[in-house]
């Protein structure tokens, strides 16, 4: 580290020093070279913090520009070693060493200083620079000459620096140390004790140590090696001993620093001086330079202020005679301003409440400049406009904090700028730029857009229709804005207002919750309030009125006269009555209001219409002739009362009149009056029992005709082994002789269809078609087809035609295409869609579209994808797996429907989306059942001991195969941790004699996906130093949980299976027994030979009928018919059915045609030119649907209109491309292209999406079309369907972990917590805790809100050790979801204490054992009854076998004799064999035999007496005529 850093940190000290009163100071020692992650101090312990502190305060070490040497481990509190420290590195000479960092909190901020003395050791040795080092000295020197040697460096300090030196041989110099005080050095010098004699030691050689005072002790050498010369008796002596002088520290390099001089009183070459730098601690040797010859010093070197305020140089002046001197040079560094202020961020926030006081510190700063005096001087500012003020705390350090109250709603965000400067010339400056978010508070309740609301809805309503919707907004932001609506408790004629109304918690749509009726209540009013989603949550509230709109829903009430049955009351006219006699007056009331409730009254039926008439207004039933004698006593009126509702409502009252001069004349007529009733009752009971019996005859003939069916086929086994003789007689079909019904019998009307038909063999009716059916009374066969033509002279002037000639193929709309599908898809969902267009028109511009023949890794495309001919949308076959095929292409053909077609085709690319469908699997450790596989730890492991790694992978890609690993379990939490991204367990304590040697850790391994997967895997750990120590405590470490699962679940499994064979069984032993009677009755109750009689199926000899052999096509009809057969008819049709009674056929086609000289002096006709687009109702719509809807359902229609005429005015509606969320919008809903009705294609889930919006096209029918768009909006309704999810406690089966309680526990000790969340929005999220169950119901009681589990009285030592609460979790929503959670109690001061009591806690095993022991016995009991049905089964076999050997030995021969099948020998029909289909119709039909129908078809079936084979099916043309201007077609004749 360089010098200005190790004077920065001294800086810093002294800076922090000045702080350590306020802010508190913890001083450590250590040696220098600790290995990395050796322990420095327990800083938590030592500042009085707790370990929880520095992790909710986000701890971190602090060190500005030095190097970080020292780290924190949050976890445990601790300060260690992160690089290996080098004193002589990091501090050089500068003793103490220490290296000074700030601890930094947050929330609130604060920050601790910590200086970490590095003290010394011996780990350099002393060392010189050279080698070896030569002098020449005369041998004329004088004792006491003084000869100055280079100073060994050490760069350990203190008693491990340089000590002693020892020169050897001594014999003629000796050693002397003289210490320079200015900077603490010593100067080395070599004295000459005895005369040097040439002759005798022309060259001497002596040996230099250097010894430092450590342990061990290190030395260093240099050799000197001194030539004698002959006489020189005087040295160069130096002008002064000390010289000084300055330079700037941005001197350029070859700036003269100074000059030295000496001089020697020799003459030649023994005054000649040389001069010379040595060797310096400060390797000032480096940086300057000295002329030998002058000594000027020059600058070679950069030097820097602030690396060093200034070097001492030696300078050595030697002559040629070997004598020397020496001097020292002291050169001052003058500072300049070359250093812009340092600021170093220690901590700040960002992000901030509003609701923040005035002076909450929200950065704090360090600013450092290197630099001295003035230019060191640092002044800070922020910029103006906002809340905030930097202030200077202490010395260098500077604290922003508020001066202002904040408003999150005036600014939500600040950039302030801090900028510091010096006090330099020039002055030199830097800034930073802190961003600051104001966090929301919430301090504004919600706003709604009135003061209040009306809304209108229509009586007899559907429930849970949207009525209105309320709205409110909240100026503060996210949670805190966000509204939900609730309605308040209020009610509406005695009844709570929620039974007429609810409203969307999120949305604010009010949904009528009941039918209303408008008689019953006409409008009411109720509260609404909104509520955000703070804390404490803040609410206005709004009036809601809602008038009921009348319906006309009820029919009118006849007051007068009153109907009873059998009543014998009657109006009374007299004979003489005269015309407008008022006979009496119908009264009646309708219970709705306006037009509904407008009544008009008429007359439905009368025994004499000629005689009454009832008034329209007022009901009044006059005389509107002369009664005469020959006018019937009784006379019945049937009176219909109608009101003028939409649609119209009616009731109808009987009048029962008697016209008669007196009461006696009446009673001999009058008796039977009104007596049907009786008449009435006694029909419908007989009419009830008719159709009882009517009902068993059916069924019972359907039981006969089973029966019988399995009786013949029984026979047929029989009579293959009979020896006697089959001799079968048929009946004849007789025809119809008298000729008076539509089908005389049902033995003639056979209708024959095809086994090998691709398509229908008939089709008929459309709307609009001209095809009728004619029946010739004389054909012998079935239907005959004839085409309306209407002569092209009926419209005179036509004009030409240009036809159209298929010359144009398909055109894409795209050369390519690409689409995307999420994986996991439904079978069947829509792709994307491929559009080409035809400029050709009418069949050669119908476009086509097929999928090309293909395959993908094999398989055929078509497994994949299938594209729909007519609309070119493509459907996913399959469900895509993204792990097995991530992208395919293929080619789809577009092809019109010309003669001959033209083709185009274009290539598809599907490429599939990964899912977060795969969970973790873990690799290691490998889980087995039953496995004592563990990891072992011995109990000397250090902290940081890694025990094993956990080893998983995720098959999904992207973030989704990303994984984290948590501890969500372990026997001791306190000594294990796992690495969150490599897995890796360690211990992160000291392990100890205490700890248990079974551990038990269950690790989560979890991916990043949405949701995101996991998988726990167990990891076992054994706390020893040697594996037989394990053996007496691990036989029982795995549990028998397993186990027990297992075997109930295969007992489970096995009594299901046994069951299911045993009920086979027995239904296979019911119908053995039922078959072996019948065949009992047959074979054992009969001496005579069976001789069958089946009625021939004849074949057709005339050969006019479709199928000549009729064995099994039959279509039989009814020989009662009073209406024609067939019926065709579509809207708009101008066929008729024509019946002629003569016929003993079917039917006639006569065709109603209007001659043009029907209508004389026809108008001139404008014909439509397509100039107007589809123009929507809206500009834009919004529509709402609740989640989880069934796929098909309605949710909206739009509407456009077209001013145009005929086709140009039908508008289309399509569904335009667009994606939400990266998915399709065709896959979320569909259009109807005709009624714009829009349809949700899938479910939605309103946690997954809220809302989206996509737009629809409304395009006409015209040439070239036009269209027009429009937004559509989809809100998503949530419902509750999510029950809550309990996060603690984690419930595991087997598990031991409980709640201990002390019985010292006094009212209100908090057990623990329950806390669950719910994924669920709104009211639907608000959870509420209850306590279900309790051993103890007195001990404990759950916090309502809050699911925190307290004591609710004293515990004392008779309340029993294991307790155990179920409590149940339960939403707001409607209706409410919930959850349950057992919670295991321990009431004990100890744990111990517990042992004895806990071992089988939670342990089912009582349940368990009697669970497999009535397993066991049901088992037993049904494989006993299996086996018991198995040997009555062989047993009834064994007997059924020797039964038939008997019957097998009979004397009496049985010859079986069949009719055979005979083949077509015309070979006119599609089927000649006709075994197989029958159609059988009533004898008694009411109606028609048939009745076809079609809308739109143009299909008819035409049968031509002559034909001897089936149907044929041909197109109905249309007359040229039905289509103005249409050209000339020729017809053949």
């Amino acid at each position: 580290m360089s010098g200005r850093t190790m004077r920065l940190q001294v800086l810093l000290f002294y800076v922090v020093f000045r702080l350590s009163s306020v802010l508190g100071q913890v001083s450590y020692s250590i040696p220098e070279e600790m290995p990395s992650g050796s322990l420095v101090g327990a800083i938590a312990q030592d500042l009085g913090l707790d370990v929880k502190r520095l992790k909710s305060g986000q701890a971190r070490v602090f060190t500005g520009d030095s190097a970080g040497y020292i780290e924190l481990n949050k976890d445990r509190g601790v300060l260690i070693i992160k690089d290996r420290i080098d004193r002589e590195t990091t501090c050089r000479q500068t003793t103490p060493c220490a290296l000074h960092f700030q601890i930094i909190l947050e929330n609130p901020m604060e920050f601790y200083s910590i200086t970490v003395e590095i003290t010394d050791i011996n780990d350099n040795p002393p060392t010189f620079e050279k080698n070896e080092v030569s002098f020449k000295i005369s041998e004329s020197a004088v004792i006491g000459s003084k000869f100055v040697l280079d100073r060994a460096i050490d760069l350990d300090v203190g008693k491990n620096g340089l000590q002693k030196y020892e020169l050897k041989p001594a014999d003629n110099f000796v050693l002397k140390r003289e210490s320079q005080a200015d900077d603490g050095t010593e100067k080395v010098e070599m004295i000459l004790q005895k005369p040097l004699d040439r002759e005798k030691d022309e060259l001497i050689s002596l040996v230099l140590t250097a010894f430092d005072g450590g342990d061990p002790q290190m030395s260093g050498t240099i050799r000197i090696l001194i030539t004698v010369l002959d006489v020189n008796d005087n040295a160069p002596i130096f002008t002064q001993s000390t010289y000084t002088a300055t330079v700037f520290e941005n001197a350029p390099v070859g700036t003269v620093v100074t000059k030295v001089t000496a001089s020697d009183a020799d003459h030649g070459t023994n005054g000649k001086i040389r001069y010379s730098i040595a060797n310096s601690l400060h390797q000032a040797h480096l940086l300057f330079q000295i002329n030998e010859d002058s000594g000027e010093i020059r600058l070679t070197g950069n030097i820097d202020y602030e690396n060093a305020r200034n070097y001492h140089i030696n300078i050595r002046a030697s002559d040629d005679g070997g004598l020397t001197d020496s001097c020292k040079v002291i050169v001052e560094v003058v500072d300049i301003n070359d250093n812009k202020p340092t600021i170093n961020i220690m901590s700040k926030s960002n992000m901030i409440s509003e609701n923040s006081k005035p002076s909450t510190v929200v950065a704090m700063m360090n600013v450092q400049d290197p630099d001295s005096n003035e230019n060191g001087k640092v002044s800070c500012f922020i910029n103006d406009n906002t809340p905030l003020t930097i202030m200077l705390t202490s010395n260098n350090f500077y604290s922003l904090v508020t001066d202002s109250v904040l408003d999150r709603e005036i600014a939500s965000q600040y950039n302030i700028t801090v900028t510091c400067s010096d006090e330099g010339v020039p002055s030199l400056s830097s800034s930073v730029t802190l961003t600051l978010q104001i966090s929301d508070v919430n301090d504004n309740a919600p706003v709604f857009e009135s003061s209040s609301y009306e809304a209108y809805i229509v009586e007899n309503n559907t429930p849970g229709l949207s009525v209105f919707t309320v709205r409110a907004r909240d100026a503060d932001w996210n949670q805190n804005a966000r509204v939900s609506y609730i309605l308040e408790d209020s009610s509406v004629n005695g009844v709570a207002v929620s039974s007429y109304v609810s409203v969307s918690a999120d949305s604010g749509v009010i949904h009528a919750v009941r039918s209303f009726d408008y008689e019953q209540i006409k409008d009411f009013h109720f509260r609404v309030k909104a509520q955000d989603g703070g804390s404490p949550p803040l609410s206005s509230n709004v009036t809601v009125k809602i008038l009921i709109q009348d319906q006309n829903d009820n029919p009118p009430q006849v007051l007068y006269p009153v109907q009873t049955g059998g009543s014998l009351v009657a109006e009374m006219v007299p004979r003489s009555a005269d015309v407008g006699y008022l006979v009496t007056k119908v009264v009646a009331v309708d219970v709705d209001s306006g037009q509904n409730a407008w009544l008009s009254y008429k007359l439905q039926k009368a025994t004499d219409r000629a005689l009454f008439e009832v008034g329209l207004q007022n009901g009044e039933i006059r005389t509107i002739r002369q009664v005469t004698d020959k006018d019937a006593v009784k006379q019945r009126l049937s009176v219909i009362v109608e009101d003028n509702g939409q649609p119209s409502r009616s009731a109808t009252v009987i009048v029962n009149v008697v016209v008669a001069d007196s009461f006696p004349e009446v009673l001999s007529e009058f008796t039977d009056f009104t007596q049907d009733k009786e008449y009435n009752d006694n029909l419908t009971f007989y009419l009830v029992l008719a159709l009882a019996v009517v009902s068993f005859l059916f069924i019972t003939c359907l039981v006969v005709i089973i029966s019988v069916k399995i009786y013949r086929w029984r026979q047929s086994r029989i009579m293959c082994h009979s020896n006697l003789p089959v001799i079968p007689y048929y009946p004849p079909r007789y025809s119809d002789t008298l000729g008076t019904g539509t089908l005389q019998h049902v033995y003639n009307y056979e209708v024959c269809r095809t086994t090998d038909s691709r398509k229908s063999d008939c089709k008929f009716g459309g709307a609009g078609s001209q095809n009728v059916l004619i029946m010739d009374p004389s054909s012998t066969g079935t239907m005959q087809r004839i085409q309306s033509e209407k002569s092209i002279l009926d419209e005179p002037d036509s004009p030409l035609e240009i036809s159209d000639v298929n010359d144009n193929a398909p055109v894409f709309e795209s050369s390519s295409y690409e689409a995307y599908i999420v994986e996991n898809n439904t079978p069947g969902l829509s792709v994307f869609t491929v559009r080409a267009r035809d400029a050709d028109w009418n069949q050669n511009a119908r476009v086509s579209y097929i999928l090309e023949d293909s395959s993908v890794n094999g398989v055929p495309v078509s497994s994949y994808v299938s594209i729909s001919a007519d609309s070119g949308v493509i459907h996913a076959v399959r469900s895509f797996d993204y792990e097995q095929i991530k992208d395919f292409h293929f080619r789809v053909k577009a092809q019109d429907g010309g003669s001959p077609p033209l083709s185009s085709n274009v290539t598809v690319k599907i490429l599939i989306q990964d899912q977060n469908d795969n969970p973790p699997q873990v690799l290691y450790p490998v889980q087995t059942g039953g496995s004592l596989v563990a990891e072992m730890v011995p109990r000397s492991a250090d902290v940081g001991y890694l025990v094993t790694k956990v080893v998983a992978v995720d098959v999904d890609s992207g973030q989704n195969a990303w994984l984290s690993y948590k501890l969500q379990k372990a026997t001791d939490r306190a000594l294990f941790e796992v690495g969150l991204q490599n897995g890796e367990i360690r211990t992160i304590r000291q392990v100890t004699d205490k700890d248990a040697v079974k551990q038990r850790l269950s690790v989560i391994v979890e991916d990043n996906g949405q949701p995101s997967r996991s998988a726990a895997v167990i990891v076992n750990v054994v706390v020893a130093d040697s594996f037989p120590e394990v053996l007496s405590e691990f036989t029982d470490f795995a549990q028998d949980k397993e186990y027990n699962d297992n075997l109930t679940f295969y007992l489970v499994l096995a009594l299901a299976v046994v069951s299911f064979l045993f009920i086979t069984c027995l239904v296979v032993i019911i119908s053995v027994k039922i078959y072996r009677w019948r065949q009992s009755r047959i074979m054992c109750h009969s001496n005579l030979p069976v001789i069958p009689y089946y009625p021939p199926r004849y074949s057709d000899t005339l050969g006019t009928g479709t199928l000549q052999h009729v064995y099994n096509y039959e279509v039989c009809r009814t020989t009662d018919s009073r209406k024609s057969d067939c019926k065709f008819g579509g809207a708009g049709s101008q066929n008729v059915l024509i019946m002629d009674p003569s016929s003993t056929g079917t039917m006639q086609r006569i065709q109603s045609e209007k001659s043009i000289l029907d209508e004389p002096d026809s108008p001139l006709e404008i014909s439509d030119v397509n100039d107007n687009a589809p123009v929507f109702e809206s500009s834009s719509y919004e529509a709402y649907i609740v989640e989880n809807n069934t796929p098909g359902l309605s949710v909206f229609t739009v509407r456009a209109r077209d001013a145009d005429w005929n086709q140009n005015a039908r508008v289309s509606y399509i569904l335009e491309d667009s994606s939400v969320n990266g998915v399709p919008v065709s896959s979320y809903v569909s259009i109807s292209a005709d009624s714009g009705v829009i349809h949700a294609v899938r479910s939605f889930d309103y946690e997954q999406i809220k809302d989206f919006h996509f737009r629809v096209k409304a395009q006409d029918g015209g040439s070239p079309p036009l269209s027009s768009n429009v937004t559509v909006k989809i809100l998503i309704q949530d419902q509750n369907d999510n029950p809550p999810q309990v996060l603690y406690p984690v419930q595991t089966g087997g598990s031991l972990v409980a709640e201990m309680v002390p019985r010292s526990a006094d009212v209100g000790y908090l057990v623990t917590k329950v806390v669950a969340v719910d994924v669920d929005s709104g009211q639907n999220a608000w959870l509420s805790y209850k306590l279900q169950k309790a051993t103890d119901r007195a001990l404990f009681e759950v916090g309502l809100q809050n699911g925190e589990i307290r004591t609710i009285r004293q515990v004392t030592d008779k309340d029993a050790v294991k307790q155990r609460l179920s409590v149940i979790v339960e939403d707001n929503g409607q209706p409410s979801r919930s959850a349950t959670v057992i919670v295991n109690v321990v009431v004990a001061d100890s744990f111990p204490e517990v042992l004895s009591e806990f071992t089988d806690f939670t342990q089912d095993k009582e349940y368990n054992d009697n669970l497999t022991f009535y397993l066991v016995l049901a088992l037993a009991v049904v494989s006993f009854l299996f086996i018991t049905c198995l040997v009555v089964i062989i047993s009834v076999k064994i007997y059924r076998w020797r039964q038939s050997r008997i019957m097998c030995h009979s004397n009496l021969p049985v010859i079986p004799y069949y009719p055979p099948r005979y083949s077509d020998t015309l070979g006119t029909g599609t089927l000649q064999h006709v075994y197989n289909y029958e159609v059988c119709r009533t004898t008694d039909s009411r109606k028609s035999d048939c009745k076809f129908g079609g809308a739109g078809s143009q299909n008819v079936l035409i049968m031509d007496p002559s034909s001897t084979g089936t149907m044929q099916r041909m197109q109905s043309e249309k007359s040229i005529l039905d289509e103005p201007d249409s050209p000339l077609e020729v017809r053949n004749v």
